[in-house]
């Protein structure tokens, strides 16, 4: 597992594959293994990779497809099938069946165990059993773990090198980017060998294109959506399996709110792709049958020591609390109603000096959540990691595991045009129901911690588990000769 570094001391591009670095393999950047690499050089670094007319990327692109194995494609094209999506452009092989076809039966046997999941008893390795009403189905879930477990395979594609691939950042905001690539990278689901896979993971960083490919302030995403299409068009080149399938047993992840734009460079990337994206907003294009909605989670050192637990609800006199910027349609109004207008609503800007923002917190029994400028928030996952009850407050916000999670068990969610009657809403809860609502967050709470290693059924295993079941969706079959 690569170190979660905001830069690097390992040599920069150490593999050299992918095309759009290529092409830089001379310059002077390669002397630079030892010591910081600015933004700029990066950026620079990229461009002389693009000339004006294109003609070295075609020229690269050409001298790659002349050393892989030539293929024979059928025609594309896509049907459906009892709600499945069926993906056919590849001919049968001479072996009596292919590999697509056995992990697609394997796919299938994985379908029918989880409609057909009965309670039964625990097996010897579970040291947890999903339970209760905050799941929406906690057998089925479980079955669907399991078998999540004992088959699923994701290749990872190893072109491309950090600062921008195979690494992302691990604290702040977006850390859950760098946490992913890393523990996938070790974990038992990927696989090196391509034919065993059931899904291709692009594994580039948002967050990192950011900061090494966009020019500040410029407000320009050409560049950055030009290096997103120059790495498809280098895998799918090399590699059979996004032309197979045309991108749709592929996904991205991403938690920079510029996620979803930067997937919109390559068409079969928004329309055919599973995106893992925080900004799950449906409002731009967040398909959920299809998408997987991923939590905010800010880690300030890189790790949540000290951020998971709080008091009992008896030890909570605060009824709500909320503090923050005013950025976004939904903020203004919440400061406008209740801003120092009620003693049991603590609704601020900024703080008074010397207050803890994690201390309000574990004061509050319950904690509000609402959009700023993007629809996800880091204090949905905050306020469970501290046992106040998150009250949300989004518009087309598809929240994270809702295929698996009765968010409305643990969770508080209010309209918009509601905000005036908050502490009425809030009130007409009974402190029973609060109660068993405050346990059942802690409860859920495993689903969204990060460990190192992971554990089971923590965030990095629910994230992948969301992304296994989009690939149960589709099937990608083999066409047959004629």
């Amino acid at each position: 597992m690569r170190d979660c570094e905001e830069f690097f001391t390992e040599p920069f591009f150490s593999r050299l594959r992918l095309v759009l670095v290529a092409v830089i393999a001379t310059t002077a950047i390669l002397a630079m293994s030892s010591s910081r690499i600015p933004l700029t050089e990066y950026r620079k670094a990229y461009l002389q990779s693009k000339e004006s007319d294109g003609s070295r990327v075609k020229e690269v692109v050409s001298n790659i497809s002349a050393h892989t194995q030539p293929r024979k494609d059928g025609d594309y094209h896509l049907k459906n099938d009892e709600g499945l999506h069926n993906i056919t452009n590849v001919p049968r092989s001479k072996n009596k069946y292919s590999n697509l076809e056995i992990l697609e039966a394997s796919l299938a046997e994985a379908r029918a165990a989880i409609k057909e999941a009965r309670i039964g008893q625990e097996a010897p390795h579970e040291d947890f059993v999903p339970k209760g009403p905050m799941y929406l189905n906690a057998t089925a879930f479980r079955r669907s773990y399991l078998e999540m477990e004992k088959r699923f395979k994701v290749f990872i594609y190893e072109e491309g090198d950090p600062p921008v691939f195979h690494v992302g950042p691990c604290k702040h905001t977006y850390a859950i980017e760098g946490y992913f690539i890393q523990a996938l990278e070790v974990s038992p689901f990927r696989t090196t060998d391509p034919s065993k896979a059931h899904l291709y993971y692009l594994p580039f960083s948002v967050t990192r294109i950011t900061e090494f490919i966009y020019v500040p302030e410029s407000r320009e995403w050409g560049l950055m959506k030009s290096f997103v299409a120059d790495y498809v068009n280098t895998i799918s080149h090399k590699y059979p399996y996004w032309n197979r399938s045309l991108g749709a047993d592929h996904f991205m992840l991403a938690c920079h709110d510029w996620g979803p734009e930067l997937s919109f460079a390559v068409p079969y990337l928004y329309t055919n792709s599973i995106r893992a994206l925080c900004n799950a907003n449906t409002s731009e294009r967040f398909a959920p049958s299809r998408d997987v909605s991923i939590p905010e989670i800010h880690l300030p050192l890189g790790t949540t020591k000290g951020m998971i637990g709080g008091p009992s609800p008896s030890k909570r006199p605060i009824l709500v609390f909320y503090a923050g910027g005013i950025h976004g349609p939904i903020r203004p109004i919440l400061l406008e109603y209740w801003e120092d207008k009620d003693a049991d609503v603590q609704i601020h800007q900024y703080l008074p000096k010397g207050v803890s923002y994690y201390g309000m917190m574990r004061k509050s029994r319950y904690c509000i959540c609402p959009s700023g400028y993007e629809v996800a928030s880091p204090r949905m996952v905050e306020a469970l990691y501290m046992g106040c009850v998150p009250v949300l407050i989004k518009e087309g916000y598809v929240i994270p595991f809702s295929d698996i999670l009765n968010w409305k068990a643990f969770a508080v969610v209010i309209p918009v045009q509601d905000i005036p009657n908050l502490k009425k809403i809030l009130m007409a809860i009974s402190p029973r129901q609060y109660i068993r609502m405050q346990r059942r967050g802690i409860q859920v709470r495993r689903h969204f911690e990060i460990n190192t290693p992971p554990k089971r059924y923590d965030v990095f295993h629910m994230i992948l588990h969301s992304i296994w079941l989009r690939r149960l969706n589709i099937i990608v079959e083999d066409a047959t000769e004629s």
